[in-house]
């Protein structure tokens, strides 16, 4: 079981702070933060309903009769000032009191429907401009500090352990369906609040699918078995893949082992502080072209961990990304073949200036 009060604390008080220094470049006055995620981030609250309004003077966290105290006793702890009102059905009232002042108001449009939106501009804040924002929090939480590493990285060794737990299950005629809810009750035997998404367990033909979901199909000699997951702990995620041979792999399956695996190193050496996310991702698909199977990679190498199991930054082709010191990222590579099966091997790693650190840490030994 993993000790969450010997890990590093998080670092919540400041960030409102430097959420307030990128108020001028986006044109707002202040921002009403609407995602939950983002409100656990800038407060340290953990509950399920909250609206939180940030202007250059004071904070107004929001929430119903439920989350009043726990409000307080999160935001007190984690360093926070704010206002908290706690309402029935007035919410609109209190936030419009609360915007005096205010000429324009962002609003996180990542987050917000169209009808929201509307349901803002006609009834809540008439008397505002309300103004598009895209990753104002979200930029912030990129760099994460000594304590969400410290979270990432023992979600990630829960999952380790778990894995290496039911791993032996994999040569006894499991089902797909079977040998995940072992390993996600593993991960919560370890202290996992949660798994990160749903496990995948891909074997055979199903792996040469890169979501596919578990099954009821026995695994058996000979397959290539798919196994993407990870653990939740303190709103933390962990990511890790690892593909098992179950038996004598073909002569096609273990060359395509062999060539993920140079490929998933090939972008792990990539990765440090100021390397463009798309030079990862480049390190990695230029093995699997050479090896003459660039069509069979069929997804972008990467992406982002934190408190979302996919955020920024992405790692593909097509990112504008560069990495940031103390970024936490996967490298994630994979070669897909029908009639073979599927090989993906993803490791969680943390950037520092002179390359990156594997927070997963699972052998990618391919043998069971």
């Amino acid at each position: 079981m993993i000790d969450l009060a010997a890990l590093a604390p998080l670092q919540v008080a400041g960030r409102i702070d430097r959420l307030r220094a990128g108020f001028a470049e986006a044109r707002v006055d202040a921002l009403l933060v609407t995602s939950l995620t983002n409100i656990r981030y800038l407060t340290g609250f953990t509950g399920s309903a909250a609206l939180v309004l940030v202007r250059a003077d004071e904070v107004v966290f929001v929430t119903d009769g439920r989350y009043g105290d726990q409000a307080g006793e999160q935001l007190a702890a984690a360093g926070v000032t704010a206002r908290i009102e706690v309402s029935g059905s007035d919410q609109r009232r209190l936030l419009a009191d609360a915007l005096d002042g205010v000429a324009h108001l962002g609003l996180e449009a990542d987050h917000v429907s169209w009808a929201r939106q509307r349901d803002f501009a006609e009834s809540w804040f008439p008397a505002a401009e309300l103004v598009a924002t895209s990753g104002l929090v979200e930029a912030l939480r990129v760099v994460k500090d000594e304590g969400e590493v410290a979270r990432i990285e023992a979600a990630a060794t829960i999952a380790d352990a778990a894995l290496a737990e039911v791993r032996p299950l994999l040569a006894e005629g499991v089902t797909e369906l079977a040998f995940a809810r072992e390993l996600d009750q593993a991960m919560r035997r370890r202290g996992a609040e949660d798994v990160s998404f749903e496990t995948i367990v891909a074997s055979g033909p199903n792996g040469a699918r890169p979501h596919a979901r578990p099954s009821g199909r026995p695994i058996a000699a000979g397959d290539l078995v798919v196994l993407d997951f990870g653990a939740l702990l303190a709103g933390y995620h962990s990511d890790m893949t690892r593909t098992v041979a179950v038996g004598e792999a073909s002569p096609t399956q273990a060359r395509m082992l062999e060539v993920v695996l140079a490929a998933q190193q090939a972008g792990v050496d990539a990765v440090r502080a100021g390397a463009a996310a798309a030079d990862v991702d480049r390190a990695c698909r230029d093995v699997v072209v050479e090896a003459g199977w660039g069509e069979a990679f069929l997804h972008g190498t990467g992406h982002g961990v934190g408190l979302d199991i996919h955020e920024a930054p992405r790692v593909a082709a097509t990112s504008d990304a560069t990495l940031a010191d103390r970024s936490v990222v996967t490298v994630e590579p994979g070669v897909y073949l029908a009639e073979h099966g599927g090989v993906r091997i993803e490791d969680t790693v943390l950037v520092t200036t002179d390359g990156c650190r594997p927070l997963t840490r699972t052998p990618k030994t391919t043998a069971v």
